[in-house]
Formats: C-alpha cells, sequence, structure tokens
C-alpha cells in the first residue's frame, strides 16, 4: 500500500449530508450530489464551494453526469425522478413513466441523450435533453441494476448488483445480459478503461473485473476482500481508479492487473464517487461532507 502524505481534504457539506457521486462539469468545477440533503454542490479546484438545494430535502440526488447540452444531470433516486442543473444553478427534474423505479446510476450516451438505470423497476431508461424518457425493460429480475457507463463499442454497459452480472443495452435498446464468474460478487460501479475494455467493482468479493466488449471476464482479487470497492472511473494515467468504501482508501489497477492503493486523507471518511478534474488532480466524496484531494505523480 502506498500512502499520499500530499492528499487534502476540501470541506463541502456538513458530516452526514453524504457528497456521494463526482461529477467533473463543462464549468471547469467539481459537482457533487449531497444525498442526504436533497442538494448538490459546486466546487472549484480552489476549494469555493456553491450549494444548490433542490427544494425537496428526501429527493436522494444519487449520481451526477455532465449532459450533452452543457449542463448536469443527476438522478434523484428516492422521488423517482432525473435532474438536471445548469452550470449557473437553474434547476430542474422530470417525472418518470414507472411510478418508484428508484432511477440510480446516469450516464450521457453517443446518441445525445442520457441513459440511466432503475434499481426498483428492472429497467434501463433514456432521457433525451428535452426530457422525453423511453424505457427498456431487462431479461433478469430483483437485478438492481445500479451504475452505466458509454462503453467503446458505441453502448452502454451496466452492472446488475443483485443479478451478479454486467449488461449491455445498444441505443436502440437491445440488451445482453454477461454473468461474472464469482458468486455473490455484488458489482456496482463500472466505466471504460482506455485499454477499449469496461472495468467494475465487485462490492460483494473485494474485487475488480475486466469484461471485454465481447463479455469475457477476468477478475483481479484486492489485497483486502472486505474493503468494498464501490466507485471507479478511468484516469489520465491509463488506470483505473476506485474506491473502497470499507477501507478508507482508494486504488488503482493498471490494465494488466497491477494494484496500487492509498490512503485518505482521515479515518472514517467512507469514499464512495471519484472523478478526475481539470487540474490532473482525483477528487473523491466523502460521506464526512468533504471531497478528498490525490495529485497523481507526474
Amino acid at each position: 500500500m502506498t500512502n499520499t502524505p500530499t492528499a487534502t481534504a476540501l470541506p463541502v457539506a456538513a458530516a452526514g449530508e453524504g457528497p456521494y457521486s463526482l461529477a467533473a462539469g463543462p464549468d471547469g468545477a467539481l459537482w457533487t450530489t449531497l444525498v442526504h440533503a436533497g442538494a448538490l454542490a459546486r466546487v472549484t479546484t480552489a476549494g469555493e464551494v456553491t450549494r444548490y438545494d433542490t427544494g425537496a430535502a428526501d429527493c436522494g440526488p444519487s449520481v451526477i453526469t455532465a449532459g450533452p447540452d452543457g449542463a448536469l444531470w443527476f438522478t434523484r433516486a428516492r422521488d423517482h425522478r432525473i435532474g438536471r442543473v445548469t452550470v449557473s444553478g437553474e434547476l430542474g427534474a422530470y417525472d418518470l413513466p414507472t411510478p418508484g423505479s428508484g432511477p440510480f446510476g446516469i450516464a450521457a450516451g453517443p446518441d445525445g441523450a442520457l441513459w440511466y438505470t432503475a434499481l426498483h423497476a428492472d429497467l434501463i431508461g433514456r432521457i433525451t435533453p428535452a426530457g422525453e424518457v423511453t424505457e427498456y425493460p431487462l431479461p433478469v429480475r430483483a437485478a438492481f441494476a445500479s451504475f452505466i457507463t458509454p462503453g467503446p463499442d458505441g453502448a452502454l454497459w451496466f452492472t446488475l448488483n443483485r443479478a451478479n452480472a454486467v449488461g449491455r443495452i445498444t441505443t436502440d435498446g437491445r440488451i445482453t445480459v454477461h454473468p461474472l464468474p464469482t458468486p455473490d460478487a455484488g458489482p456496482v460501479g463500472i466505466t471504460a478503461g482506455g485499454d477499449g475494455a469496461l472495468w467494475c467493482a465487485e462490492i460483494g468479493v473485494g474485487r475488480i473485473a475486466r469484461i471485454t466488449t465481447a463479455g469475457e471476464v477476468t477478475e483481479y482479487p484486492l489485497p483486502d476482500p472486505a474493503c468494498r470497492p464501490h466507485a471507479i472511473t478511468a484516469g489520465p494515467d491509463g488506470r483505473c481508479w476506485f474506491t473502497e468504501w470499507g477501507t478508507n482508501r482508494v486504488g488503482a489497477i493498471t490494465p494488466d492487473g497491477r494494484i496500487e492503493e492509498h490512503l485518505l486523507p482521515a479515518p472514517g471518511t467512507e469514499p464512495h464517487g471519484l472523478a478526475f478534474g481539470p487540474d490532473g488532480a482525483l477528487y473523491v466524496a466523502l460521506e464526512s461532507g468533504r471531497l478528498a484531494r490525490l495529485p497523481l505523480r507526474s
């Protein structure tokens, strides 16, 4: 394990308000969801914070992503809506066709729309910047569709946490499911790596999995099987970076499976989402109300 003494922490919210997901915005700032406060925060690389309340404290803003229209889009998992915020802080929200669907993961697709997962409804949704929604049922039940990412093949890839699988959906709605080899792996975060494959975090067994676009899976055990890897993102250094929710660390994995780990600035922070900022540093959302900043080695 590699210690990172240069890691710093930026306060963004009260403890317990839950910075959860992170995205780099088109405005050169980081945007984070405050899942337990029904709010968003905009954070500059200098640590300046602007907070935007949705007006619905219990809406559960979860995953956030930069959209194709210059705004940020986010899921509202508890009131079952998709939210949108401009870089100047103007908020909007869209109702979804299926009641109680629990939208969670969201990503911009190659077709100019946003694609999201529905935790409770076994479907993948597509929403245009104008708010038009199309839903695609999954071929498996009680799957708990979680994170979603655009793949290198022009499709969207997503994790099926309780179905122990990774799914693929084309922009015209065709779905393929690829089972994972380890039982109860519990895939959560997923990202497209720089090597042309998909990488996902297996929270249930403490592994990182690599999935080719043909569905071939290789799993890499982490040093601590109980570390609970959660979110994962591709870095500018060619590695994929991930949070270890259960051990207060972030890790990095090379395309050939070599793993490096870094301690976060303070104990008990519960790291969740992560994203690279415009300054090239890695930012990590901490349940303790802060963002950690880790500069990459040059």
